[in-house]
């Protein structure tokens, strides 16, 4: 899928750079079809464009029938007739069998020579009216997407402004300085494309050319700019919606230009087109992008070779050398996507959960995510490494289990912070894990001095924290056994305090029925 939208953007964006060197209107049209066919991978593409009588066919590419070549279809007749008529993109899998298409038969003989099947038709359109139909074709059935019919869509709109284009430079040589402002319009708007601008250069730049200031806008006010595309002039200000084929992509609006002749008209509606390509082919690079960074983090967690994920990470710019903190919520995935990829980390779903792995050196960025998700997070970490990473997941998991178990939804922790409830509520609890997080430093002095420090704790508790019984039952001076509770404290801190002495107790039990 990712290959396929990488060659995608290539195609656009040759396309783009194609027609941008093009005056000849046929050679545009060739150019066009060419692409369309290219950019589907179907058998067939051809061109259509009307006239009063309906619409007639221009140029094929792949077509060997001259029949098909010289079908004309009234309007409402056939498939193309349809979407000539109602300027609404229609698709078939089976064109013979598909009974919402009016079936003449010079038309079904025209198709049935050509050996077609399944049919994509799209509107080609300049500003509500509809100048011809762009077509994709296969010999065999198949289904066309939304997708598909999206993409074939936005070519054919970009397809319609180079038509428009040529025909312009060809019908007002005699309106030098028009000319040359148009011109330097397409090339200026043109090159954003080819650099991969923002939208917000194209809406500088199409404010400088038109003495105006342009905005770039997330919805558009009313209805009824969104319903034909074209500019509308509302308090003063020309409002244009951004459309990819019949999906909102947002507006632009263009203040200090109340009165803007026919021609500044057609640049301003012609940003909206190169604005919606922007916004469509940086959405489908975020949507390739995020999908690597989903198939990467399940690498991780699947314990794949931990070098070739350190080198892909770096190839979406994400250091998983570098400590991250693993988090593992019940928010929504998209939501989880979209705040990995601002903060140059991971994010995937893993069962019904979702799994980030976010740069950091502080489990406190846990609680931002909750809120930020609305979700409960259990979190671990800092961790540094795929094979790390794979292990913090497991206890972060542990962690979101125990925090549902206590009710505390929409918060976030660590197993620290729940401490023995963690090992208690937690499936697969990690007691060895849990002793050591209580005892570690004390298991540690007695391996390497031969002293009983854990074993001074256990009778100490036995005796019920009696120093008297303590030291009758160990043997020893009353002063002896201070001082070995003295370096437990050294050792642990205030290990006697209310909640951390529970712990303690805990993790001796632990290790006692541990062996």
């Amino acid at each position: 899928m990712t290959r396929r939208r990488e060659a995608e953007l290539a195609a656009l964006f040759e396309t783009a750079s194609e027609l941008a060197g093009m005056r000849d209107p046929d050679a545009v049209l060739r150019s066009i079809v060419r692409r369309a066919r290219t950019l589907l991978g179907t058998d067939v593409s051809y061109l259509s464009m009307n006239d009063p009588a309906g619409t007639y066919m221009r140029v094929t590419d792949g077509s060997f029938s001259p029949l098909f070549q010289k079908v004309r279809l009234g309007l409402g007749e056939g498939l193309g007739g349809l979407v000539a008529q109602t300027a609404r993109p229609y698709a078939t899998a089976d064109y013979f069998a598909d009974a919402r298409f009016n079936h003449t038969r010079p038309i079904d003989s025209a198709v049935r020579d050509e050996g077609l099947t399944a049919i994509l038709g799209v509107p080609l359109k300049l500003d509500s009216k509809v100048i011809g139909v762009l077509y994709a074709a296969d010999r065999t059935s198949r289904e066309f997407p939304a997708e598909e019919v999206a993409l074939l869509q936005s070519l054919a709109d970009h397809a319609a402004i180079a038509i428009d284009t040529a025909s312009l430079f060809a019908t007002i040589q005699s309106h030098n300085e028009a000319m040359k402002r148009a011109e330097e319009a397409h090339d200026r708007l043109t090159d954003l494309v080819l650099r991969g601008g923002s939208s917000a250069e194209v809406a500088a730049a199409v404010g400088e050319l038109l003495g105006g200031q342009v905005e770039v806008l997330d919805t558009v006010p009313t209805p009824a700019v969104r319903a034909n595309g074209r500019a509308v002039l509302l308090d003063d200000v020309w409002v244009c919606a951004v459309l990819a084929g019949s999906e909102l992509l947002g507006g632009i609006a263009l203040t200090g230009c109340p009165d803007l002749p026919n021609v500044d008209r057609r640049l301003f509606e012609r940003s909206a087109v190169v604005t919606a390509l922007l916004l469509l082919l940086r959405r489908t690079v975020a949507e390739a992008e995020n999908k690597v960074r989903g198939e990467l983090i399940t690498d991780v967690l699947d314990g794949r070779d931990a070098a070739g994920l350190l080198a892909r990470a770096r190839r979406v710019g994400v250091e998983l050398s570098d400590p991250h903190v693993v988090l593992v919520a019940d928010g929504n995935l998209s939501g989880a996507t979209h705040y990995a990829s601002v903060h140059r980390g991971l994010a995937g779903s893993r069962d019904r959960d979702v799994v980030l792995a976010l740069p950091s050196r502080s489990t406190d960025i846990a609680h931002e995510v909750a809120k930020a998700l609305d979700a409960t997070v259990g979190a671990c970490g800092p961790v540094a490494g795929p094979v790390a990473i794979a292990a913090a997941y497991e206890e972060a998991r542990r962690c979101l289990k125990a925090l549902r178990q206590l009710g505390r939804e929409k918060d976030a922790a660590t197993m620290d912070d729940l401490g023995f409830v963690g090992v208690l509520l937690g499936d697969r609890a990690d007691v060895s894990g849990y002793v050591r997080s209580v005892l570690g430093p004390v298991l540690d002095y007695d391996s390497e001095r031969g002293t009983e420090l854990v074993h001074t704790l256990e009778i100490y508790f036995r005796c019920g924290a009696n120093l008297s019984r303590a030291k009758a039952e160990l043997h020893l001076h009353v002063n002896t056994v201070t001082q070995r509770l003295d370096r437990v404290t050294s050792l642990l801190g205030d290990w006697q305090s209310p909640d951390r002495v529970l712990e303690v107790q805990l993790a001796l039990r632990l290790l006692r029925l541990q062996g």
